[in-house]
């Protein structure tokens, strides 16, 4: 509706110029808004005040001419009969827009027919964007601040792609370097002390009880001879198995989470294709990599970072920075207009050197995103609250799904902003109330369809086809108006969403229209004795049904028909 309201501005801007009431047709950068206040009208526009430099008029004057060439245009044309209930001028030259009842009745028509489609947009032009997120070392379960990155990446996956975007979605494998290391001879020391070694772990090491039913698993496939061989060999035998056996264990907590992954890329394969070793002999002829002190050093500072950064070290090692700038050179040479990544907050500092190496490589700082999603605080009955630990010193997503289950995990990690921290209430999550937000939004989908059951039994709807709205000049009601309003902005929503890579305003935007429909439904009877009007309000609460199972397959949540 916004759009038609603002090409009714530029009809009247062209208009009002044609017919000598306006200097120029130009037309500035100028909003098209609802007003807080409902007194005010459905949408204002502020043309008049950013015109009067370029008309060189008092704004009062451009709204007064800007207002008859509407009412001029809508008379020739019926469109102001149809849409416009009336237009007042108010303040220094806002124009209110009042839109009649009738105005909203296409958007249920709308909703009916576009189905799974309504809400979508072309806004991405099919730009070709790629999202990591997790990409959790396989050396330990996921934890719930994975939990939080999983939910956030998938949603913006998804939102992305239904915004006209060609997205794929990816886990970097880091199953590479000192952490696969320590994690080798976690278990290894692990082996020895099952076998009745007395052994003091270092602080480095991994302790959780994973690690232990890794050794075990170890021993009982092996037997004891797996480390009677040489000490190095078999760290990196026992490396190759945990993290073999923990990686199935990321995937299938992920699948249980309802994400699925386009492409799982490892780190170890930008070694084996000699890919590291190919971008630091190209920056150092570049002259972007230098030597010092018996290291390489990537001139990072040059492009905004706080210092140099080493890809080599003095003895000869490989950093992590050296692989990362391989791994997302990789990602653009696979033709990738932009990569976004989704790290925990603790990974800030990191941000600048990886945007440093994209810049320098003749890429544009804007095709490079990372979005850094805050800590969870885990309560139960709003105290904090420490589950199991079998992962040492976490809580695991595999425990906090068998808790409380994949919707209420997903709805709640959504429920703010991704910069923000969360507090996740385990008990809250789990209540079969309103106060619980994902109850709260799937019981209007189950409702809904409970409300179709009854329809159906009582032969109000057995012959009707709902592909189009019944009667639909019937819904007048204060309550139903304002739900039409509501599902109206959906797209507008999506939009704002992909723009801003911020699911959570999905999340705000399904609790607002669930909050509507509750409202509605106490006031109105949908099968009421009146048929004509049951139909009417039947295919009113069909599109809200709709667009809930649309935003609800965004977040990654199901829309179930009972509850």
């Amino acid at each position: 509706m916004k759009n038609k309201i603002q090409k009714i501005v530029l009809d009247a801007v062209q208009k009002g110029f044609e017919d000598g009431l306006l200097p120029s047709d130009h037309v500035p950068e100028m909003e098209i808004e609802e007003p807080r206040n409902s007194s005010h009208g459905d949408f204002s526009t502020n043309f008049a005040m950013v015109s009067a430099a370029i008309q060189k008029m008092p704004p009062g004057k451009i709204a007064q001419s800007l207002v008859s060439s509407i009412k001029t245009l809508g008379e020739a044309t019926g469109e102001e009969a149809n849409l416009i209930e009336k237009i007042e001028i108010a303040g220094p030259g806002f124009i209110n827009f009042f839109l009649s009842k009738k105005a909203w009745h296409p958007v249920v028509d709308r909703i009916l027919d576009q189905d799974k489609q309504y809400g979508a947009s072309d806004i991405g032009k099919n730009e070709k964007v790629q999202i990591e997120f997790v990409s959790a070392n396989p050396t330990g379960p996921l934890h719930v601040g994975h939990g939080r990155g999983a939910a956030v990446g998938d949603a913006i996956g998804n939102i992305l792609c239904f915004a006209g975007f060609n997205v794929q979605k990816e886990y970097y494998i880091n199953d590479s370097g000192r952490q696969i290391r320590t994690l080798g001879k976690s278990v290894w020391l692990k082996l020895l002390e099952e076998t009745g070694k007395e052994i003091e772990f270092p602080d480095d090491c991994y302790q959780g009880d994973y690690i232990k039913d890794l050794a075990c698993e170890i021993l009982e496939k092996e037997g004891s001879k797996f480390i009677q061989g040489d000490e190095k060999e078999t760290i990196a035998a026992c490396a190759k198995f945990a993290a073999k056996k923990i990686l199935k264990g990321i995937r299938e907590d992920l699948s249980s989470f309802g994400i699925t992954f386009d492409n799982w890329f490892s780190e170890q394969s930008l070694y084996d294709s000699g890919r590291v070793q190919k971008i630091i002999d190209e920056f150092t002829s570049k002259e972007l990599i230098y030597k010092k002190d018996g290291a390489l050093w990537f001139r990072t500072q040059d492009f905004g970072d706080e210092k140099n950064r080493v890809v080599v070290k003095n003895n000869g090692q490989t950093t992590y920075f050296a692989s990362d700038i391989a791994y997302h050179m990789e990602k653009y040479e696979r033709g990738f207009d932009r990569v976004i990544d989704v790290w925990g907050a603790d990974h800030h500092g990191y941000i600048k050197r990886i945007e440093a190496s994209v810049v320098a490589s003749g890429r544009k700082s804007k095709q490079f995103e990372v979005i850094l999603v805050q800590l969870v605080n885990l309560l139960r009955g709003g105290k904090p609250f420490q589950m199991s630990k079998r992962a040492g010193d976490f809580v695991t997503l595999k425990d906090i799904i068998d808790e409380v289950g994949k919707d209420a995990a997903r709805f709640m990690f959504l429920s703010r902003s991704y910069d923000s921290g969360l507090d996740f209430d385990l008990e809250l999550a789990k209540q079969k109330n309103s106060d619980n937000p994902v109850y709260y939004v799937q019981y209007v989908h189950a409702r809904i369809a409970g409300i179709f059951l009854k329809a159906k039994q009582e032969n109000i709807i057995q012959d009707i086809d709902f592909d189009k709205g019944e009667n639909l000049h019937l819904l007048i009601a204060v309550e139903e108006i304002n739900l039409i309003k509501i599902l109206d902005t959906f797209k507008e929503n999506v939009e704002k969403s992909a723009q801003a890579l911020h699911p959570h305003v999905i999340f705000t935007y399904l609790m607002t229209l669930a909050a509507a429909f509750h409202g509605y439904y106490n006031r109105h009877k949908v099968i009421t004795e009146d048929r004509e009007l049951t139909l009417a309000r039947l295919s009113l609460v069909l599109g809200v049904k709709k667009v809930i199972r649309n935003g609800l397959v965004l977040l990654g949540v199901n829309a179930p028909e009972r509850m």
